[in-house]
């Protein structure tokens, strides 16, 4: 099942309502990420460029993508930043993969 790493950081807003009224950010992100099929594998706060960083496994981007717009559209988080993550085996078959195919592929002056 595909694997994403999900970053972002708190707006201000979002700061002061943990601060006045605390509450478990990984409970809230587990929910989002369930609710959109797929299955939050880790939650953690960072340091750095960005507030906290989350690892999911589903298996339609489209459907973490959904979930990450009502997460966009709450106010709540900013720089919103989704990559695939791809394990050694998996990036291993990638790499046969390129060999069967790099014969076809001529590069610019070659």
């Amino acid at each position: 099942m595909p694997r994403f790493i999900v970053t972002g950081s708190y707006t201000p807003a979002a700061m002061k309502a943990v601060i006045e009224n605390p509450s478990d950010r990984e409970a809230a992100a587990r929910s989002l990420v369930e609710a959109a099929g797929g299955t939050l594998e880790s939650y953690y706060l960072t340091t750095g460029e960005n507030d906290f960083a989350i690892k999911v496994t589903i298996d339609d981007i489209s459907d973490l993508l959904a979930g990450l717009l009502v997460t966009g559209a709450s106010g709540a988080v900013s720089n919103l930043k989704t990559v695939r993550a791809f394990t050694s085996d998996e990036f291993t078959a990638i790499q046969k993969k390129a060999g069967k195919i790099a014969s076809a592929y001529k590069a610019p002056g070659g």
